[in-house]
């Protein structure tokens, strides 16, 4: 109830705070229609509350993801992005930001796809080859490596397109990859929250066969668990999670290593029954104090996401590494 109190003060703050400090009372007033300057009701309807229920979002979803890949690989440190999904995404935005304007201009068609389209394809098409590959090969770890391969071949190809592309198309590509909760428009934000809904929905409906994989997979077998579909459906909820909030946010780092750690040592538990709602609450719970520090209140100035989520972050995962507790 603590976490559940704290999330809604922070979702408050969020809409309240910024570079001009807005009443509750005209925040009130502009959700139930009452009399406010149609100025401030459109930065909190259009700017502000979408901003944070985005970064709602993102919390829960990252860390959803980063709990089942912890699981599913038995390492402390797998996170949400270890299947090669970031390094897709930032291919997709890559060929979009960076390869196109190299052959002569960009295509309608890819045009209207976008960068969150782009994104998207990209993180999906990789987690598609893993998907195929894991049908195949019964070693989890054999499939971790392909995955950081996958990902590295990814990162070769954008670091080329980086080193030939524009000096305006770059910068296009490095603020993207800096991470924003601000550019996700109103279609978009009913499409985030429709598949990140999706996502989570599945993650609890993993609880069961992540909390028998606690035990290893072959024992997972004997007491009957499919481990491929399992595998599979794992696969598909972090495509969904951690792969749309790339495309539309970009890379957020350290969110789904670390939240789940937190939500270890605050409960003291390894049953998903507990760490799978707690870590999507405290998911939520940290991108919203990330956000309401990166815009900086009483300022005009945005600090880039990734940058306070690295610094709240990191600490955790040191913690983590020193302490070397046994999480499985």
């Amino acid at each position: 109830m603590l976490i559940a109190a704290l999330g809604v003060a922070l979702f408050l703050a969020d809409v309240l705070l910024g570079s001009t400090s807005i009443r509750a009372a005209d925040v009130w007033a502009s959700l139930t229609g009452g009399s406010v300057d149609a100025t401030l009701r459109d930065v909190v309807l259009k700017f502000r509350l979408p901003k944070a229920a985005v970064a709602v979002a993102v919390g829960a979803a990252l860390s959803a993801s980063g709990l089942q890949m912890q699981t599913l690989f038995r390492n402390p440190l797998a996170g949400p992005y270890v299947l090669g999904i970031s390094s897709g995404a930032s291919l997709g935005v890559a060929l979009f930001l960076l390869g196109a304007p190299l052959l002569g201009g960009m295509a309608p068609a890819l045009r209207n796809i976008g960068m969150a389209g782009a994104a998207w394809i990209g993180s999906a098409l990789v987690l598609t080859v893993i998907m195929s590959l894991s049908a195949r090969i019964r070693d989890i770890m054999t499939i971790l490596i392909l995955g950081m391969m996958f990902g590295s071949v990814a990162s070769a190809f954008v670091d080329i397109l980086q080193y030939v592309s524009s000096e305006s198309a770059l910068k296009s590509y490095v603020i993207w990859n800096m991470g924003s909760l601000g550019g996700v428009s109103a279609g978009q934000l009913h499409m985030l929250l429709v598949v990140v809904a999706a996502g989570l929905l599945c993650s609890v409906l993993l609880i069961k066969p992540l909390n028998i994989l606690l035990l290893g997979e072959n024992y997972a077998r004997t007491m009957g668990v499919n481990i491929r579909l399992t595998r599979l459906l794992i696969f598909v909820s972090t495509t969904l999670l951690a792969g749309t909030v790339t495309a539309f946010c970009g890379p957020v780092g350290f969110i789904g290593i670390a939240v789940p750690h937190i939500a270890r040592m605050l409960f003291a538990r390894a049953d998903h029954r507990i760490l799978m709602p707690a870590s999507m609450l405290l998911g939520a719970v940290v991108m919203l104090l990330s956000d309401v520090i990166a815009r900086m209140p009483g300022s005009d100035m945005i600090l880039p996401i990734n940058t306070i989520t690295a610094l709240l972050g990191i600490p955790v995962i040191i913690v983590v590494i020193i302490r070397n507790r046994k999480f499985f």
